[in-house]
Parts: C-alpha cells; sequence; structure tokens
C-alpha cells in the first residue's frame, strides 16, 4: 500500500473527489454547510435523523463519483486517540475502488495543536502491508489531499512522523521475514545500510566474540551452519555534549528451535519473531538518524540461530560469561538471555551508558500473565521506570512492572556454577528470567528490561496495527528520548 499525501489549498465546495470532514461527537453538521453545496448539506442532515451516532465515522455517496466522509472528533482527544481516529479511516476507506480524498483541516473544532498530523500518522502506520513473497500483488495507491489553512504544524512536523513511521516499518519488516531469509549473516548486511544514514555501525563476527570471552551469546549458535554477530549501532546527534550515550540492547534469535530442548513442532514457525528485540532497537536507532535526534545513542544486538545439531550446546554444559561469570545451561531454550547476557555486560563496560533498556521476546510466561495488552517491565531504577510506564501509556504501547527481589536470586543459584540459566522449581518464569539478566548489570548502571513476548506480534489487528508484526516499541523509545533526554 502507497500512500501519498498532498498540501493543497482547493476550495472543498469545488472538490470532486471524495471529501473527509470533521464535526463534533453529535454530528453537528452545521459548521460544515460552507464546506459542502446545499444540496449535500439537506441529504446528509436528513440521513442523519436515523443515524446511529454512537459510531465515530460516517460515508454519504452524495454522487455517482463523491463521497463525503463525517468523522467525529470528542473535545478533549488525546494524541493516541486521534491517531486510533486515523487508523479507522484507513481501515474504511482500504477497500474502496476509488482512492483519492480531500481531508479538510479547516473543519477541526478540536483544539489540538497538530490534529492533521497524528491522524495521517495513525492512518500510515495501520496501512502497513507485508507482501513481498505474494506471486500476484495488488498496486494499490490512495492520495489523499490535505485543504485548509490548519496545516502548518503539521508540515512542519512531517519529518518527525515519517522518520517514526520508517523506524517502525523497518522493525515490522525484520521480524515479518522468513527465517531461510533473514539469518544472522542478512541482518547484519541489512544493518550495515543504516550506515548511509550516519549511523556507525560495528560487527563483531564469531572469532572477535571468542577472543573477547563471549561464550554465553557464542553457545546458543554452536547447532546452526549460519555464524552468529553482535552489532553496535551507533548515533550521535550531539557532539557537543559529552555525557554517556544512551543504549538499547535487543535480543536478535532469528529462528528458535528449542536447540536440543526441542520446541513442539505446533507454532514453532512463530519463532522467527523470535529477534522482535533487536528489530525494534534497529528501528529505533534508525528513526533517531533519520529525524536527527539531538542525542548520544547506541544499539547493541546479539544475532543467532539456535538450532540442534551435533556441535549444539547441551543441558548440562557449563559457560563462561563477557563479564566472567559462569552459567550452567539447564535448557537450551533458555536461549535468549543467554545471548542477552553477553550483550548487557559488553554494553556497559564498552559504552558506560546512561541507562540501559533490553528488549526481548523473553517468555512465554509474560504473556500468560500480561496477554496483549501490556509488555512486562523489569528495573533496578524507580525513575526510569516511572518515565517509561508514563510514556507508555501516553502512545499506547503500555508496559507494566513487575517485581525483582534479591529471594527470586535463590531459584536460578546453581551447586556448580554462579547460577543457572532456568528455574526448575517453578513459577516465576518471566521474574527469574528478568533477575537473571540483571546479574549481568554489574556497574549499577540505571537499567530496564522488557519482555515483549506478548506485544512483538499479534495475529489479530488492533488499533494501529494491520495484524501481524508491530514494531512495538519503537514509538515507546522514541517518545521516552524526546520528553526527557533531548
Amino acid at each position: 500500500m502507497t500512500i501519498q499525501i498532498n498540501y493543497k489549498n482547493n476550495n472543498p465546495k469545488k472538490t470532486t473527489t471524495n471529501l473527509v470532514l470533521f464535526t463534533d461527537e453529535k454530528f453537528n453538521i452545521t459548521d460544515s454547510k460552507k464546506y459542502i453545496s446545499n444540496s449535500e448539506f439537506s441529504y446528509i442532515k436528513d440521513l442523519l435523523k436515523n443515524s446511529d451516532l454512537t459510531k465515530n465515522l460516517f460515508v454519504f455517496e452524495v454522487s455517482s463519483i463523491k463521497k463525503i466522509v463525517l468523522v467525529s472528533v470528542k473535545d478533549n482527544l488525546e494524541t493516541s486517540d486521534i491517531e486510533n481516529l486515523g487508523a479507522k479511516f484507513y481501515e474504511r476507506i482500504n477497500d474502496e475502488k476509488k482512492n483519492e480524498y480531500s481531508i479538510n483541516s479547516d473543519s477541526i473544532t478540536n483544539k489540538h495543536e497538530n490534529f492533521i498530523g497524528y491522524f495521517l500518522h495513525g492512518l500510515k502506520l495501520k496501512s502497513y502491508e507485508f507482501n513481498i513473497y505474494k506471486s500476484k500483488k495488488e498496486k494499490k495507491t490512495i492520495s489523499i489531499n490535505v485543504i485548509g489553512k490548519k496545516n502548518k504544524e503539521t508540515i512542519k512536523k512531517e519529518l518527525r512522523f515519517k522518520a517514526i513511521e520508517e523506524g517502525t516499518f523497518f522493525a515490522r519488516d525484520l521480524v515479518s521475514e522468513p527465517p531461510n531469509v533473514l539469518n544472522p549473516k542478512e541482518y547484519v548486511n541489512r544493518l550495515l545500510k543504516l550506515k548511509k544514514l550516519g549511523i556507525k555501525v560495528i560487527v563483531y563476527n564469531e572469532s572477535q566474540m571468542k577472543k573477547l570471552g563471549m561464550h554465553s551469546l557464542l553457545g546458543v549458535g554452536r547447532g546452526s551452519v549460519n555464524e552468529s554477530f553482535l552489532v553496535t549501532l551507533e548515533w550521535n546527534g550531539n557532539k557537543k555534549e559529552n555525557k554517556a550515550p544512551l543504549s538499547f540492547v535487543g535480543k536478535g534469535v532469528c529462528f528458535d528451535t528449542g536447540g536440543i530442548s526441542l520446541k513442539p513442532a505446533k507454532f514453532m514457525e512463530e519463532m522467527k519473531y523470535d529477534m522482535a528485540g533487536s528489530a525494534v532497537v534497529a528501528g529505533l536507532i534508525q528513526t533517531l538518524a533519520t529525524r536527527k535526534a539531538k542525542v548520544n545513542a547506541v544499539g547493541v544486538v546479539g544475532l543467532v540461530e539456535n538450532m540442534p545439531g551435533g556441535n549444539a550446546q547441551r543441558p548440562g554444559d557449563i559457560v563462561k560469561a563477557y563479564n566472567g561469570k559462569t552459567i550452567e545451561v539447564l535448557n537450551t531454550d533458555a536461549e535468549g538471555r543467554l545471548v542477552l547476557a553477553d550483550a548487557l555486560s559488553f554494553t556497559e563496560a564498552k559504552f558506560k551508558p546512561r541507562f540501559m533498556i533490553d528488549l526481548a521476546t523473553l517468555t512465554g510466561a509474560i504473556i500468560m500473565a500480561l496477554g496483549e495488552e501490556y509488555a512486562g517491565l523489569f528495573s533496578n531504577n524507580d525513575e526510569l521506570s516511572r518515565k517509561i510506564f508514563n510514556v507508555g501509556e501516553k502512545v499506547k504501547e503500555k508496559v507494566w512492572r513487575l517485581p525483582l527481589h534479591d529471594n527470586y536470586d535463590k531459584l536460578i543459584n546453581s551447586t556448580i556454577a554462579d547460577m543457572q540459566n532456568i528455574n526448575y522449581s517453578g513459577g516465576a518464569g518471566s521474574i527469574t528470567a528478568a533477575q537473571f539478566l540483571q546479574r549481568f548489570v554489574t556497574s549499577k548502571t540505571p537499567w530496564a528490561h522488557l519482555d515483549i513476548a506478548g506485544m512483538a506480534f499479534s495475529k489479530k489487528a488492533a488499533n494501529l496495527n494491520p495484524g501481524g508484526a508491530t514494531g512495538f516499541g519503537v514509538r515507546l523509545l522514541n517518545q521516552l528520548i524526546e520528553e526527557h533526554y533531548e
């Protein structure tokens, strides 16, 4: 789907394309009379008398070539509500044969300074589709002319919205790719293309990681014929400031069979999504670079494939992580935390960041707890947690904080190593996984872990997501940076 946005100064009454007008929540169209002909006004007013006015949107066919769309707007809408209106508008017009619309910004009574910008942003986020492997592709374009005088703020913020959309779509594309295409090497190739945006990309291969002592990460990929990598993405948008960078760490398991601790066959195909955390990190850094964010940030992603094989890691193996701690691997399907362990401690040691936020499709237990409504939030820092939670409520990429406590550490202590990678005592699966990660944050760096297993992919379309890969986290973390760190 292609969305074309044009800004024009057309007279609404002379518009022959489909016309979009905004009304109050009761669909009072008195103020809209100046934008349409008398016959159109009378026709619509008559139909509204017997209509269910609890709806958000009506489409009236006023002629064989023209429709008038009325969108009701409440007075105190939040930004996310406006975006959802745009998404609903897209859903309604997506199947129309004539896909040219003129949106009259002057008809807006809502006092939001950039109503049209957020309306179009929601529309475009909803329009995403991944169809590159279909032999027959339907080429479809929706052309939207924004008419009226209330467009200055929209045009001013256009680059910001475009950056967020492209970053979210990049994350969705990565997650949607089939695992026979997006192996770790191909993933690296796609990240290297970000250099053209001014992002510094450094790739560590297996031999380099061995020298660094990243045996926790390397152990996960031992059963695969595909090489493992660690990649850093640095955006230095504020070179005048000597503050430490913000850091974001992502789990990039391109496919997860579970290794020797093999997963059931049913729904295993969904394990191509197990690299969604890394995709969000890549999409976020792209967003920052595209909009020239005045901030220094680094993304670190561990890219592996967890396969069974003659050289695969076994349950019972002991590996030494980058920070020198030893791990007894009781279950090879608890591999994401092994990847993040080295990525986190490496990030902290090399970049000495102001904070670390990691994202991972880490546990099925978080889906049992929170479903597809909230990501799990775990943190060693109350202030960072509060900021993430509040921003999540604003952009409707919601998080819910769960506890960390020393008592949970007892569940992952090993009798023959520093720790074990899974809690076999039962319960608290997501908490003990986060507790494991916390052991690799050793310099009191503010840290937050987002378990996005229930949020990275959805089989049902909802809000701004068309169904499939969501890109959850790009908008959340971009907003966090905008509000608190730029």
